[in-house]
């Protein structure tokens, strides 16, 4: 995707699936749980309002925080920085911010 992504993209999208892509492993399924505003202090016609994107993965084991190639039918593809923060019982949580 050669656009800068806004909240825009996202907020209509919670309860879809996203895959993150690898070149030598199967996608891995990841359904978008949450896109929030953030609040921000930076002002002007060129700021990106900030967001929080959470998404939910249900595999064994915790994927690792790093920039991952991600898909979306609608979006085409992103990459997108994935941190770890919690453990559901239906899987692990990931959140990437954008400021």
């Amino acid at each position: 995707m050669d656009r800068r992504l806004v909240f825009e993209d996202f907020s209509d999208k919670v309860g879809q699936i996203f895959s993150i892509t690898f070149d030598d492993a199967p996608a891995i399924a990841m359904t978008l749980a949450e896109a929030e505003l953030m609040p921000s202090s930076l002002k002007g016609a060129d700021v990106r309002p900030a967001f929080s994107l959470v998404f939910l993965i249900d595999v064994p084991k915790m994927l690792p925080q790093q920039l991952y190639r991600v898909e979306q039918e609608a979006l085409g593809q992103m990459d997108l920085f994935l941190v770890p923060v919690g453990k559901k019982p239906d899987g692990f949580e990931y959140q990437a911010m954008f400021n």
